[in-house]
């Protein structure tokens, strides 16, 4: 038909077609190429196009990469270029289960829905294992030095190896390179966490010499800017002062003003730093004899003790203002250190008010990143799980209800620890039985908010005294059907927290707790293994004498192998038998106080 075109010219196309791909794949010219001539403008032009849409596509790929890589090295750069501030925060004793704990507690305080969260949980970003280099439960020396050198060791090792050398810490390089540094605490400033930073001793019993340490008697002289907690009794000597828990009589309050410390020792003191703007350092700020009181106690003494948020926050803004000018930042760890206390005592009233105590604290000093124009990161992690705390308990034989009741937590007023001392000092009255029973009745009432009190439980107290801490604790535990497994510590892995994830996604996910301590060191770009080398040159030969005049290396007596795998030797807080004692002994085997 007219217009139609062969059957085989179908063919045709196709086979010229076949050859010029042909052509494509092999680099070979067809017989078509060979036959048409020179090629036109037009089939120049659109290889040109061609050309410039592949490279242009090219650029568009390798632009994209280079800006998300660049990102990603913004964000989660070990070391990012620049000043930086790094604040590291620790829950001493706070397991998962403090937080559950405790968000139950909040909601039913405040009548919130269940939908209601702390701040802490908005800000959870991966876990720790805990376990130490003697035992699969630590203790906090052994837990703060995988913190601090980035190192697993023994309990009851303060920043020292298993073979006890010196390891330097993560503050002691951040001072060598520049950093302001400080330290802020609700337990004894010479206890294992904040001693992990700043001290080297074989055991963490040594308190002593851990304060001497501390303001600067030590082969790398003063390290630490700003220091608030209590533990005045470790700084003041015994033979002048009353309150003091030293073993022999040196005055280390008197030794850190030489070293060009500042000194406060009470609330006064600490209110006219006006929240840090009129702190000059170096400061060192000792505001109880040995553990400020747990928050539920010290709510109501607000004028005698700060609270770790107030002193959080003075310290930063004084660590901030100081290096205003400087091209270096600031580290300062911050510890809510006595949820670990609740957990040892089993008291679940102190331990939500602690957390709480922690909530806010974190929250303030999220506000304070917010607001300062560093670049900077918050972390925070616990270094132990205490109490093997559940919210759960069986009362009876019989199958329990699924029930856990956050009432009674609520209607303590003080802790167990506060009646514990309070029926203490009455004894010494020597009271009968019945005035034991009505003044024991009274203060189940007043103190922990319990008019159902049993004969028996009435009776123990007066009959055991000696155990009256963790009998008011059980009091508050049953009646809100919360359980515990141990007194001390548990091997549970704990939370990470961080103020932003991108910039700690290093620790995203469950790591050792020693790659927290290598993020630290990582993120403000120090050389640890440089300060480590240098505590073991100077500390070659270097002797220091015991309260006994026993001379000894400088880092103290070596612990023999039993006392290394004893993590829990030292106390949850003071109950009278520290003073004076001998250098390394901290209690006896029959105080009673759950160690």
């Amino acid at each position: 038909m007219p217009g139609t075109r062969p059957l085989l010219s179908n063919r045709a196309s196709s086979e010229r077609d076949i050859a010029e791909e042909d052509a494509l794949l092999t680099g070979q010219p067809t017989q078509r190429s060979t036959m048409t001539g020179p090629r036109t403008w037009k089939f120049w032009r659109e290889i040109g196009l061609f050309v410039w849409a592949v490279v242009a596509t090219a650029a568009v790929i390798i632009l994209a990469v280079v800006y998300q890589r660049h990102g990603d090295a913004k964000h989660s750069s070990p070391h990012p270029p620049g000043k930086r501030n790094l604040i590291f925060m620790v829950s001493d004793g706070m397991g998962p289960t403090s937080l559950s704990l405790t968000r139950s507690f909040m909601q039913f305080q405040n009548s919130a829905p269940f939908s209601e969260q702390l701040v802490l949980d908005q800000h959870l970003i991966g876990q720790s294992r805990t376990r130490s280099s003697s035992s699969l439960i630590t203790d906090s020396a052994a837990g703060a030095t995988a913190f601090s050198c980035a190192q697993k060791s023994y309990n009851g090792a303060i920043s020292v190896t298993p073979d006890h050398e010196p390891c330097g810490t993560v503050l002691e390089a951040a001072k060598k390179a520049g950093y302001m540094t400080g330290l802020v605490v609700t337990t004894r400033i010479t206890d294992a966490t904040p001693a992990c930073f700043a001290a080297h001793v074989n055991m963490r019993s040594e308190e002593d010499r851990i304060a001497e340490q501390m303001v600067g008697d030590y082969p790398l002289g003063r390290v630490v800017d700003l220091m608030f907690g209590g533990g005045r009794c470790h700084f003041l000597p015994n033979s002048t002062v009353e309150s003091s828990c030293r073993a022999d009589d040196r005055d280390i309050v008197a030794l850190a003003k030489k070293n060009g410390y500042n000194y406060v020792d009470d609330r006064a003191g600490f209110d006219k730093l006006k929240g840090g703007a009129a702190l000059k350092l170096p400061m060192l700020g000792l505001f109880a004899d040995t553990d400020v009181p747990y928050e539920l106690d010290r709510r109501n003494e607000n004028h005698i003790y700060p609270s770790l948020k107030e002193m959080a926050e003075t310290a930063m803004k004084a660590l901030s203002d100081a290096t205003h000018d400087s091209d270096k930042g600031f580290f300062l760890m911050i510890e809510g250190s006595r949820i670990d206390h609740a957990g040892h005592h089993n008291d679940p009233a102190a331990q939500v008010h602690e957390v709480l105590a922690y909530d806010e604290a974190f929250t303030s000093v999220l506000d304070f990143l917010k607001n300062d124009p560093t670049e900077a990161v918050m972390v925070s992690t616990s270094d132990h799980e205490t109490g093997g705390l559940a919210t759960a308990r069986q009362l009876h034989a019989s199958y329990p209800e699924y029930v856990w009741y956050p009432s009674p937590l609520a209607n303590a007023s003080h802790s167990a620890e506060r009646l514990a001392l309070q029926y203490t000092k009455y004894l010494f009255s020597s009271p009968s039985d019945e005035q034991k029973h009505n003044f024991i009745a009274d203060q189940i009432e007043d103190g922990l908010g319990i008019f159902d009190a049993t004969v028996d439980e009435i009776n123990n107290l007066v009959k055991d005294p000696l155990t009256s801490l963790y009998q008011y604790a059980d009091m508050v535990s049953r009646r809100s059907q919360t359980g515990w497994s141990t007194h001390g510590h548990s091997a549970a892995d704990v939370n990470i927290y961080s103020s932003d994830p991108a910039a700690a996604k290093a620790l995203v996910g469950n790591h050792e707790n020693t790659e927290v301590g290598e993020f630290l060191r990582d993120y403000l770009g120090v050389d640890v293994e440089a300060v480590t080398k240098e505590l073991r040159q100077k500390g070659t030969n270097l002797k220091v004498k015991t309260a006994g005049g026993v001379e000894v290396g400088w880092m103290g007596k070596i612990p023999e192998e039993g006392q290394r795998l004893d993590g829990q030797n030292h106390l949850a807080s003071y109950g009278g038998d520290f003073k004076k004692r001998d250098g390394g002994v901290v209690h006896g085997d029959d105080c009673g106080c759950g160690h």
